[in-house]
């Protein structure tokens, strides 16, 4: 090769090293996680051909084509470890394997995700990461996992920064893009040092229930769950998100108008979206609940605010959140039993209140007009309406 040629080769490299860097730079996860877990619907009944049926209805129903990436199997798939300590999938309900499943969802254009824990033993008292990180985070990178959600059971007098810590240096050693979910249930604050440890998204509250409004002993409703969320906003951004746990739509414990409203919130807190439900045999209301592209591009917004609440009046509520092109998406949330008329100001928004604006419901896909000053609406009982403000 000439020394001329040689020149023009270096040359060419360092043009390309900084888009290079750039590419390099986005984070995991730079918009809200989408997919499906395991856990609401099937509990510890997880095998190869059901995850394997979940992965071909994503496609078929065009769940992918909405966004959602995601396939994780959630609790029970390990059994024991072998006399390596190496963790052994359940041979009855895996035959192949987890790497020939993992390949088969890749295969339908997804990502693969896989369930851990914190502790000695996961929450099904199945055996836990504990003393095994870095065994255990080599062999999810051989398996090809994209995704680990990483509980907190039985974890006795562990300090969970320091655990957390851990499994994500474990994940990053392997040199695999791991997404690193947090399931520590808010418990030590996790919003305050998830970012700093490599969390991608963590739990801020306990379980939920599929259920409007609900305590139990180690669950919450979904409005419960809500009421957490206010005032955790400045720390989710590009990478790392507040996750008040996964959808409940479809699970069949709501009403269409309550499923509607919590993927709404859902959408506006820029929560990971992680289905729970059977994908193989939707309603159709609810399959139109899940892939609503309006709704889901407000959750996917680039800019990667979260949604706040910014009214509140009894049973009325109102949710916001700042958009990049600078618009506002708005949740208008009737928790009430009888229909209420709900409505903001421009002000409240962050807008002068002189400005004209134009508002377009997102699930009725409608333009409403332009608007001054304010815009108000009938909201039905246990319901949303759901808008876009755009100067």
């Amino acid at each position: 090769m000439s020394a001329s040629a040689k020149i023009l080769i270096t040359m060419l490299s360092l043009l390309a090293a900084p888009a290079l860097l750039v590419a390099q730079e986005k984070p995991l996860a730079a918009t809200p996680p989408m997919g499906w877990n395991s856990w609401n619907k099937f509990g510890c009944n997880v095998s190869e051909d059901m995850i394997q049926q979940m992965a071909d209805a994503m496609v078929k129903s065009g769940m992918k084509d909405a966004g959602y990436q995601y396939i994780v199997i959630d609790d029970c798939w390990q059994v024991e470890r072998d006399p390596s300590a190496n963790i052994v999938p359940d041979a009855k309900r895996f035959p192949s394997g987890i790497k020939a499943l993992a390949d088969y969802v890749h295969s339908r254009g997804l990502k693969f995700g896989i369930y851990s824990d914190a502790g000695s033993m996961t929450c099904a008292k199945r055996p836990g990461s504990l003393g095994h990180e870095y065994q255990d985070a080599l062999q999810y990178a051989a398996w090809n996992v994209d995704y680990l959600k990483y509980d907190w059971c039985n974890t006795s007098t562990q300090d969970a920064q320091a655990a957390y810590a851990l499994i994500r240096n474990a994940l990053n050693a392997t040199g695999r893009p791991i997404v690193l979910s947090i399931c520590e249930w808010g418990t030590a604050k996790p919003w305050l040092w998830g970012k700093t440890v490599g969390g991608n998204l963590w739990r801020t509250t306990g379980d939920i229930t599929d259920k409007w409004e609900a305590k139990e002993k180690y669950s919450l409703g979904m409005l419960n769950i809500l009421d957490l969320q206010n005032g955790l906003e400045s720390y989710a951004g590009p990478g790392h998100w507040n996750d008040p746990d996964m959808l409940e739509v479809g699970n069949g414990g709501m009403t269409t108008d309550e499923y509607r409203a919590h993927f709404s919130l859902w959408s506006v807190l820029a929560a990971p979206l992680i289905a729970g439900n059977d994908l193989r045999d939707m309603k159709p209301e609810i399959h139109d609940i899940l892939t609503n592209k309006e709704v889901i591009a407000v959750n996917q917004d680039p800019l990667g605010s979260e949604g706040r609440r910014v009214l509140k009046d009894g049973d009325q509520e109102v949710w916001s959140k700042q958009m990049q092109d600078g618009s506002r998406a708005v949740v208008l949330l009737n928790r009430a039993v009888t229909e209420k008329e709900i409505g903001f100001s421009w002000e409240i928004l962050g807008y002068p209140s002189h400005l004209n604006a134009g508002v377009r419901d997102l699930w009725r896909a409608k333009e409403l007009g332009q608007f001054k000053e304010k815009f108000s609406t009938a909201v039905a009982p246990h319901s949303v309406v759901m808008v876009r403000v755009t100067p």
